[in-house]
């Protein structure tokens, strides 16, 4: 089964969710989407499963660091722009497996998915 959690290096929950996964013997394909980038089909996808509001991180300090123009009237392609263009604006970790996508970590959704 193939699964790819998506996210950036350094971020505290991306650390948990990786070492949830390693600690209940899930093997995975890590993809640092801000050395890596991500393309426009995963962004539109992942929107079209979990919702915008799921998948922009409007806590996160990037976006709240934008100028209140970039952050009002948000539409969803001026989202997947913004997040093209900055990645670390997409929530994390996102994890695609079996068929689902999880967004955010939480040790009884991974449960959920894995077993354990």
């Amino acid at each position: 089964m193939a699964v790819t959690i998506y996210g950036i290096k350094n971020c505290d929950t991306m650390k948990k969710a990786r070492s949830w996964l390693e600690e209940h013997s899930v093997a995975y394909e890590f993809h640092d989407y801000k050395a890596l980038g991500i393309d426009r089909a995963h962004l539109e996808t992942w929107i079209d499963q979990a919702g915008l509001d799921t998948v922009l991180n409007r806590a996160g300090t990037t976006f709240r660091k934008l100028p209140d123009a970039e952050r009002e009237n948000l539409t969803r392609e001026k989202a997947i722009a913004l997040m093209l263009d900055q990645p670390s604006m997409i929530k994390r970790p996102v994890l695609e497996a079996k068929g689902k996508l999880l967004v955010g970590f939480k040790p009884e959704m991974y449960a959920g998915t894995f077993g354990g």
